[in-house]
């Protein structure tokens, strides 16, 4: 199996109108369970809580993903990301610390919105470079949260919606089609959801360009209930089977 990215999923969520009031709270947790073909792969969970970075009271969102049973055999994963940003969304600082079957990475990201510029410091390598970026730009976690802050009623089945995100120090487009609405049996109930899929490059992990798709709860909260993915090998599957601290009532089906 490829580089095992367990959180990469949360990349590839919603999209649609900002709104005033954000669709979370501190105290919020997420656990997903991922499955790699027919076997279970790992977990990965996703809390969110206050914090202070720089002087400033901003929203700290902690992910962390791992491998059990046989699938540690073949390949050992555990991976660190987080991200504190504000009200909107906004990141200002960024941490990705990851060790996958060997391949390590351990890198921080300090956003300067104002300079609209980013400041890479790689910890293995002991570099530090400055990068230009532009106005809305997201950290692969942060994008998440900014998301969920949108509204979909104005969105019809095909539409397809951008945000710009910095990633492996690069600004990445990425673009989303919404499929439309579903009754979704989950292993925490029948919650009436949004479909979507992302197009992703194809070639380096997923096996086509629209190889993913995504579940997420049709309410105020939209959180992530199930992500399908076909990869270059095998796939991958990573299901919401935990949640406590959301803001609003879930959308469960009669």
């Amino acid at each position: 199996m490829k580089r095992l990215l367990i959180l990469s999923f949360l990349l590839f969520l919603f999209i649609p109108i900002f709104s005033q009031d954000v669709a979370y709270k501190s105290g919020e947790h997420f656990k997903f369970k991922i499955h790699y073909g027919f076997f279970k792969a790992g977990y990965a969970t996703l809390d969110l809580k206050r914090g202070v970075f720089q002087g400033k009271s901003l929203f700290h969102a902690i992910g962390k993903g791992w491998t059990t049973g046989m699938s540690s055999w073949f390949m050992d994963v555990d991976d660190l990301y987080e991200s504190y940003f504000d009200e909107e969304g906004r990141p200002y600082h960024f941490i990705r610390k990851i060790d996958e079957g060997g391949y390590t990475l351990d890198k921080e990201l300090l956003f300067d919105h104002e300079k609209q510029k980013v400041l890479v410091i790689n910890k293995e390598k002991n570099t530090s470079k400055y990068y230009k970026t532009r106005q809305q730009i997201f950290d692969m976690v942060s994008v998440f949260y900014y998301l969920r802050n949108y509204d979909v009623s104005s969105l019809s089945p095909g539409d397809a919606i951008s945000v710009k995100m910095f990633f492996d120090e690069k600004v990445y487009p990425f673009k989303l089609k919404y499929l439309g609405k579903e009754v979704l049996d989950t292993n925490v109930g029948e919650i009436h959801s949004l479909k979507f899929r992302p197009l992703v490059q194809s070639g380096r992990v997923f096996k086509e360009n629209e190889s993913l798709t995504i579940w997420v709860s049709d309410d105020q909260n939209k959180i992530p209930l199930l992500v399908k993915a076909k990869l270059l090998v095998g796939s991958l599957k990573a299901s919401l089977i935990e949640y406590k601290g959301v803001k609003y009532p879930i959308n469960f089906a009669d």
